[in-house]
């Protein structure tokens, strides 16, 4: 019953608030302005003279009484304050009714909270035990299943931080197994051609390597007990990501390290190369080869310029008929085979590098003059109609590191300078020969730097059987 007349008075509240209104409305709509002359006072002469007594003298005829005539403005004034007083006479009223129904409604409102007020607030009690019972059942069931899912986390980065560990000890033994094989076998030779240091700094090298792996793998294992113990995915990701990148870095610096090492020393399978130190007229390798006439050949070798001028030979082979007759020449970071002279010649840009080790080949056929150049491997270059229906003698002198005998067989001799400007500096190794062209399957072969040989052997010139002979300060290293 209570709430019944809570909810008659907020509807007699409502419809007060709107009679309110709609009798203001119709308040205004009643009020109609009045401009008629209205002359109340005015009296006409005859009943003027009629009231007038006979024996009075007579008078001047009195003026019309005017009426005061109002103005727009006084009349709108005057409809305003008329209209004002209906506004406020209704607001009283309005004051009135709200006043006694509010009073009502607050008498019934504390008569509800009396009667009801216990029972309202148990309920409202209980209703939050149950929320709150709920809540907590809720929250234990998320702490528990992110438990599970940490726990899950943890183990799988325990066991990819084992694997990573595992691995780096593999890579430690990997590496210090290659390196002890590599300057095992290479500091003999070079402590028998005068260039120790080389095997210490090798030495160095490896240590640093294998120092760098233990660190690596000791900062590996204390990751995974710290992460363990901490017990933390976080941490757990965190020591992932920061021993990833030391591992990356690590690898960065053994692949500088293996390619500097690997550049340093020979090609793999290669146990000897002939070194020359310096520019000179007088310092070469001479090699005596088979004389064997040929129509078709193919040069194959190693080589790491110091450096690489205008023109610097590699290989030259020629005679009395022709001095150069057959090179290999750089010139700068171009290759050039020549055939028949420096007329007939296939040229090929940026193919090599100062102080990095590089295999040069050049193929050529007299059927067709087919010429091809041939760098790691790859054809870089070719041309038709080089020296097409020549023969080379087998009578000439090969040479490595200096152009033909020119003045040696009195032929157009040459200055030393001019001979000197065209020597090599730097290690040539791998040097081979063949009376054919051959395949690119086979130039292929020779090119690979993870080789169990130094190349096939060559049937005119095969490298570590024919015999070398050094002039000057060129030297044989192993």
């Amino acid at each position: 019953m209570p709430l019944w007349r809570l909810l008659q008075a907020v509807a007699l509240l409502g419809w007060a608030t709107l009679a309110r209104a709609q009798v203001y409305d119709e308040g205004m709509e009643d009020i109609e302005p009045n401009y008629v002359h209205a002359y109340y006072n005015e009296i006409p002469d005859g009943e003027m003279r009629e009231a007038m007594p006979s024996s009075a003298p007579p008078t001047a005829a009195p003026s019309e009484c005017t009426s005061i005539e109002l103005s727009k403005w006084d009349k709108l004034f005057t409809m305003l304050e008329n209209s004002q007083m209906k506004e406020n006479m209704l607001l009283q009223y309005s004051d009135d009714i709200m006043k006694v129904e509010l009073q009502g409604l607050r008498s019934e409102m504390l008569q509800f909270v009396t009667r009801y007020g216990g029972s309202c607030a148990g309920a409202v009690e209980s209703a939050g035990r149950r929320t709150g019972a709920q809540l907590d059942l809720r929250l234990e069931q998320g702490m528990e299943l992110l438990r599970e899912s940490a726990g899950q986390q943890r183990a799988q980065h325990e066991a990819a931080l084992q694997q990573l560990l595992a691995a780096s000890r593999s890579q430690t033994g990997r590496l210090a197994k290659l390196e002890s094989a590599c300057i095992g076998g290479k500091a003999g030779g070079g402590a028998g051609a005068g260039s120790g240091g080389g095997g210490g700094a090798n030495d160095g090298k490896g240590f640093q390597s294998r120092h760098l792996m233990q660190a690596t793998a000791a900062a590996v294992a204390a990751a995974v007990s710290t992460s363990t113990e901490a017990g933390g995915v976080g941490h757990l990701e965190q020591t992932l990501e920061r021993l990833t990148g030391e591992v990356r870095a690590l690898r960065e610096q053994m692949e500088r390290q293996l390619q500097a090492t690997t550049q340093n020393g020979l090609p793999a399978g290669c146990d000897s190369a002939v070194f020359i130190p310096m520019h000179s007229a007088e310092t070469y390798a001479q090699l005596e080869q088979k004389n064997v006439q040929m129509s078709a050949l193919t040069v194959c070798l190693w080589a790491r310029p110091t450096q690489a001028l205008n023109k610097t030979v590699l290989f030259s082979y020629g005679g009395a008929w022709n001095p150069v007759d057959v090179q290999l020449v750089l010139s700068g970071r171009s290759a050039l085979f020549t055939v028949g002279g420096e007329a007939h010649l296939v040229e090929a840009a940026h193919v090599v590098e100062e102080r990095r080790w590089t295999h040069v080949c050049g193929a050529w056929s007299s059927e067709q003059g087919l010429a091809s150049l041939w760098v790691d491997g790859r054809q870089v270059a070719s041309a038709p109609g080089v020296a097409e229906g020549n023969t080379i003698p087998g009578s000439g002198v090969l040479q490595l590191g200096q152009e033909g005998a020119r003045q040696r067989r009195g032929t157009r001799p040459l200055n030393g300078t001019a001979l000197a400007a065209a020597a090599f500096t730097g290690k040539i190794t791998g040097v081979n020969v063949w009376d054919r062209a051959l395949s690119q399957e086979e130039i292929s072969k020779q090119a690979k730097r993870n080789g169990s040989t130094c190349g096939s052997l060559g049937n005119v010139v095969a490298w570590g059987v024919t015999k070398i002979a050094l002039r000057g300060e060129a030297k044989l290293i192993y």
